[in-house]
């Protein structure tokens, strides 16, 4: 050990000698929401909005056309193995869709390049925070690896009514943390050093959501 690493260390100890103990955190903020489901939901598509996303309100009946309108006539996309079939359109010559179905290839997961190729992902999604405008991903079968979600440049993401909540505690309580977490808060940007906004650059550029009531 250096001699100046020694005496920093030094100071330190020196410093926490008579264990000085952090106070208590005060948690007074709100736990549970107070607000009617339609201004949670008016709150999160707001964010949405503000964000830059895509928000479309479908339903069971609606949903499978509203995704083969943002998917295009000619697509080639891909879903996670659990993703309801009755969301999707049917396959047609110049629109065809791929199952990514494990953690690597020999389970049926797709490479890397196999997913820069496709033109979009298609996921549902564990929970939302109206508050924040931020869509929870936690590795379920409908929702698929973090990778699939994150080298396509094209997202389409359901939302279900029923998962969506205002407070940032309603959302925690319902992430399992033992699983990888993805956290969306619109599409992926960011700004360069003259303030420019660049999207697409750690993830997809586009994101659609799909509120499903």
């Amino acid at each position: 050990m250096s001699d100046a690493k020694a005496e920093i260390l030094g100071r330190i100890r020196s410093s926490l000698s008579d264990h000085p103990q952090p106070a208590e955190p005060i948690r007074n903020y709100r736990k549970v929401s107070d607000k009617s489901q339609a201004e949670v939901l008016e709150m999160l598509i707001d964010r949405l909005v503000d964000y830059k996303a895509n928000v479309f309100e479908e339903t069971e009946e609606t949903i499978a056309q509203r995704i083969a309108e943002q998917l295009g006539k000619s697509s080639h996309y891909v879903v996670p193995t659990g993703l309801k079939n009755e969301w999707l359109p049917e396959d047609t010559a110049a629109r065809t869709r791929m199952v990514d179905s494990g953690n690597d290839q020999k389970s049926g997961a797709l490479s890397l390049r196999e997913l820069d190729a496709v033109d979009a992902v298609v996921t549902s999604s564990t929970v939302s925070c109206a508050e924040t405008g931020t869509i929870f991903l936690t590795s379920q079968e409908d929702e698929g690896r973090r990778a699939i979600t994150l080298v396509p440049d094209h997202h389409i993401c359901v939302v279900p009514l029923d998962t969506v909540v205002e407070l940032i505690p309603e959302s925690m309580r319902r992430v399992d943390f033992n699983k990888p977490v993805t956290m969306i808060s619109g599409p992926s940007a960011t700004s360069d050093i003259e303030l420019i906004r660049v999207e697409g650059v750690h993830g997809p550029r586009t994101l659609d959501v799909i509120i499903l009531k």
